[in-house]
């Protein structure tokens, strides 16, 4: 198949027919418009080759309906996701006609695809040292998220890598301000990552956040690749699917790439509207993301449990060239939390906290320490109380959050 075939849900405006919204949306995203053209005669028929078709349409008990739309591959350009955007994703959601709609899915054909991660599940595990144990991943967020000066925030990752995790990060909204300019705080939180594996033998990525412009991205990406930075971090929908793409497609650039999704509640938190996540993630690792956060089960985003399984599948399942993205589950997660996520989700995930870890009552260490041992309590089976009976991290860690 090298057809795009999306998948949208839509509600009609009272008194407009189901069969003639999904045509509309096909028609606004393909060859046709509000009326009838002097444009298209005999002699431009051939337009129509790129017309597309409604491939199904099912109504659903809540008086919506389901329809796939087949778009021909040859109104896309190759590579370029923002295009793909403006066909799959573009003026439909304005149609008047139409009280709701949202896309929920994609196929995207091999044809269509990018060069996918660098790295991926396999290739980050190696760098970290976990391919032959397989255990989930331990990362955080230097908290407060903004505000440390650079000597401040190498000492948080400092006692973040002491207690053993595998992954350190910038918040979201810590870039190049000027209380924490990006390439001091590098400098100083590779130092600091040193001095612990000097002790504890263990390697710890940081994902330095790179998200600027898109003129200047990948200059600040060399720069800090060259300045020691063993990863990468994009915030995806502000920056744009390009920015990752542009960062994964650069033979320079040979660090993982962290793609955070910051602002993906505008597009996906609607049911009926707009944007799910499963198409974002889908185009993230069509793009080149190495890890994309995509929602826990039992943090306080909100997520819905069966999207998250079904997303995580759908980035980590085989599909041709392209590598498994690893998925990050995040938003307020603490090790009491670690058990539910790992029976849903598995051990092919990374778990992110910040204030589980940093708010725990012996500090960040500590706190590292208790995720992990709540991680190796999930993957043996043991229930977290019973094994914080000796592991007195993990002990102090139900004794404020619990186990829920």
């Amino acid at each position: 198949m090298k057809d795009l075939i999306a998948t949208y849900y839509f509600r009609t405006k009272e008194g407009v027919d189901a069969t003639y919204a999904a045509n509309a949306i096909r028609e606004e995203q393909t060859t046709g418009t509000w009326t009838s053209l002097s444009t298209v005669n005999d002699k431009t028929a051939y337009v129509h080759d790129l017309d597309g078709s409604v491939e199904d349409l099912v109504e659903l008990p809540d008086g919506g309906y389901l329809t796939r739309i087949c778009f021909p591959h040859e109104i896309f350009e190759k590579g370029n996701i923002p295009q793909y955007l403006s066909v799959i994703a573009g003026n439909l959601f304005g149609l008047g006609k139409l009280e709701a709609v949202r896309l929920l899915d994609i196929d995207l054909p091999e044809n269509l695809c990018g060069c996918g991660p660098k790295f991926g599940i396999e290739g980050v595990r190696k760098i970290v040292g976990t391919e032959v144990s397989g255990r989930p991943h331990i990362g955080t967020i230097i908290k407060p998220k903004v505000g440390l000066n650079p000597k401040d925030t190498a000492q948080v990752a400092y006692e973040a890598a002491l207690g053993g995790l595998d992954l350190i990060k910038d918040d979201e909204t810590l870039t190049n301000q000027t209380f924490c300019p990006l390439f001091e705080r590098l400098e100083a939180v590779m130092d600091a990552l040193d001095r612990a594996k000097d002790e504890t033998g263990k390697q710890v990525l940081y994902a330095v956040n790179v998200t600027t412009g898109g003129d200047r991205i990948v200059e600040l990406a060399h720069k800090a690749v060259s300045a020691g930075a063993n990863m990468l971090m994009v915030d995806v929908l502000t920056a744009g699917f390009s920015a990752i793409q542009a960062l994964a497609e650069d033979a320079a650039i040979n660090v993982p790439i962290h793609v955070h999704r910051t602002m993906h509640g505008a597009l996906t938190r609607n049911p009926h509207h707009g944007i799910a996540m499963r198409p974002i993630a889908k185009l993230v690792r069509s793009a080149g993301g190495d890890q994309l956060h995509t929602g826990s089960v039992s943090g306080k985003m909100g997520s819905k449990a069966g999207e998250v399984i079904a997303d995580n599948i759908e980035i980590t399942k085989p599909l041709s060239y392209l590598k498994p993205v690893f998925p990050v589950s995040s938003g307020g997660l603490h090790p009491g939390k670690v058990a539910a996520e790992i029976s849903k989700l598995g051990t092919d995930i990374i778990l992110q906290a910040g204030g589980g870890i940093h708010g725990h009552p012996e500090g960040t260490t500590a706190g590292t320490r208790a995720m992990l041992q709540a991680a190796e309590a999930a993957v043996l089976g043991i229930p977290a109380r019973e094994y914080s009976l000796s592991h007195p991290e993990l002990a102090a860690a139900l004794a404020k959050w619990g186990d829920q």
